[in-house]
């Protein structure tokens, strides 16, 4: 079964942060990971911020950015979520970037996967609990 995750996941396969070593082994050992291909701009944005922040260097966000073309991830568009993924934000009150990750898992009949506290704050004791685990 399939695998979604989210930018606050694959990022953690760039670049070391909490939680990289978690994400690493779910990029090892899950044979289907998709995402909406929104997850390319957020990514590439998380390796600028890191720049900015002084956290990582030109380079590596370049590395990135060519990488993700090459990667495990399987990409869906972002245009047949987006009426869910706005449903999903004004009923949950929260970020539509973040609610893209959420139409594809209910699209899919598959978990989610995030290390975004803030998302799983929001979906804790709703409905949409159960498609989300944290790493």
């Amino acid at each position: 079964m399939a695998l979604i995750v989210d930018a606050s996941v694959a990022i953690k396969w760039f670049i070391d942060e909490p939680g990289s070593d978690g994400a690493r082994r779910l990029w090892r050992s899950e044979p289907e990971l998709l995402a909406p291909d929104l997850i390319v701009a957020e990514i590439c944005n998380a390796a600028w911020r890191k720049v900015r922040l002084g956290q990582s260097d030109p380079a590596q966000a370049k590395e990135i950015a060519a990488r993700l073309r090459h990667g495990v991830l399987e990409f869906r568009p972002t245009a047949v979520l987006a009426s869910r993924a706005v449903e999903l934000a004004l009923d949950l009150d929260h970020p539509v970037y973040d609610c893209f990750y959420l139409a594809l898992a209910e699209a899919e009949r598959a978990e989610l996967v995030t290390a975004d506290l803030r998302l799983s704050a929001r979906l804790r004791n709703t409905s949409w609990d159960v498609l989300v685990r944290s790493l």
